[in-house]
């Protein structure tokens, strides 16, 4: 399979000016006014583009060059408010800049029916870029989501740029600006979820603006992979042993079949809350944790693992109720008991908040990529790629939080789409086109 027409740049070398950091927002408002004028005239552009690809099947030069242009500065612009590169960018979207996209240097030709439904075709794409780093619009507004974690809401409102949403690219910029103005540099981690979110965004655009054919790239791993240099692999991780295939009677019934399973979450979770405090204590002494305390509180963690691939969607088979480690094709590793810093046992409650924020975004991209996949699972009786490893994404970066949060381990959650990533296996030979969703 060809690499996509839309490939996402990243040289930035985490290092931040404090000073730039701490005004960020005040120094992008004239590239902000400059984009909401620019999309303006991109709108009318785009329409008259369209128009004229339904009978020439293809963009004209200039307008597809116009459009390009168009797109490589939105990537540059977001990227520069959610403090993912440091250089102020240019007005006019040329190439060279540290987080920056390459796109189609000619216009290609296109299916007619797919131009005429493109808009609709791409509904499934703007919703993930909803939850990633801002979905398809032309003016400023503001957007909310509510999710849930430990049982407790959070509300969010966010200013939201060119377009709406983009929990992903919000949580990467509020988390991005404290460590820029304390450390001088950003994180890894965030910096990368947040290239990823705002590499997705621009698929989404190039191929709603006609600007290519191929559908967006939802795999993290296909968006960075070979661009950015994966991190070590993370204490608790996932393995991803699924096949794609999916039951339509079970995609179908999946919230009934869920219910057992909610029942016997609640009830042992209360057991855990237990556990948790009382290890919390034994580590504050002891600077190890008790051995059957860790072990019991691991299970449960990995049980809630095997329980939410199920009911998102992320793998087929329904679940056991003991959390067996390689009981299922989604499955969590998780460490011994080893010794912990006391300190941040103690301060744990606190340290863990950045984190909580990274998965409120991420619990939005699971619940999105839930939806998609229950009506392709009905219809395809299968997941996409793509779909498929950014659900196993945000699995994994939550079982990290709730790692760290259950006293686990010590060792920080990483943000990075990449943690644990393998390269995409090169897809089946197929003569139907490919939404990779």
């Amino acid at each position: 399979m060809e690499p996509h027409p839309v490939q996402l740049a990243v040289t930035d070398d985490l290092r931040r000016g404090r000073a730039t950091v701490f005004f960020r927002i005040i120094l992008a408002i004239p590239v902000l006014v400059w984009l909401v004028i620019w999309s303006i005239g991109t709108f009318f552009v785009a329409i008259a583009g369209w128009f004229v690809a339904l009978f020439t099947k293809k963009l004209p030069d200039g307008i597809h060059g116009f459009l390009c242009r168009y797109i490589r500065y939105v990537v540059h612009v977001h990227g520069y408010v959610a403090l993912l590169p440091e250089p102020y960018p240019g007005f006019g979207g040329k190439s060279g800049y540290p987080l920056d996209v390459s796109l189609p240097d000619e216009p290609a030709e296109q299916s007619r029916a797919r131009i005429f439904f493109r808009f609709v075709l791409a509904m499934p794409a703007i919703l993930i870029s909803e939850a990633l780093g801002g979905s398809i619009g032309w003016s400023s507004s503001s957007g909310s989501f509510n999710g849930s974690s430990n049982g407790s809401s959070h509300s969010f409102r966010f200013a939201t740029f060119t377009g709406g949403g983009g929990a992903l690219l919000f949580a990467v910029f509020f988390l991005a600006w404290f460590v820029g103005v304390f450390q001088a540099r950003n994180s890894k981690g965030l910096r990368d979820a947040g290239a990823y979110a705002v590499g997705y965004t621009a698929h989404v655009f190039a191929y709603l603006l006609l600007v290519t054919e191929r559908y967006p790239l939802s795999d993290p791993s296909a968006m960075l992979g070979g661009r950015v240099d994966p991190p070590p692999v993370h204490p608790v991780h996932v393995v991803d042993n699924d096949d794609l295939r999916r039951s339509r009677v079970t995609v179908f019934f999946r919230l009934l079949l869920f219910i057992p399973h909610y029942v016997w979450l609640y009830l042992w979770g209360i057991a855990v809350a237990f556990s948790i405090f009382a290890n919390w204590f034994v580590l504050l002494f002891r600077g190890t944790p008790a051995g059957p305390l860790h072990r019991f509180n691991a299970r449960y963690l990995r049980y809630v693992l095997h329980v939410y691939a199920f009911l998102t969607l992320v793998a087929n088979p329904f679940p056991g109720f003991a959390g067996v480690p390689g009981s299922y094709p989604v499955d969590l590793v998780l460490p011994d008991p080893a010794r912990q810093n006391r300190w941040k046992t103690g301060f744990r409650l606190f340290l863990v908040l950045p984190a909580a924020i990274v998965s409120i975004a991420l619990y939005f991209a699971l619940g999105i990529t839930a939806f998609l996949n229950w009506f392709r699972g009905l219809f395809r009786a299968r997941s996409t790629e793509g779909m498929h490893r950014l659900g196993v994404y945000a699995l994994r970066y939550i079982a990290q939080y709730a790692a760290y949060y259950y006293l686990l381990t010590d060792a920080y959650p990483n943000a990075s789409p990449l943690e644990g990533a393998e390269p995409p296996p090169e897809p089946e030979p197929t003569a139907e086109p490919q939404y990779a969703w």
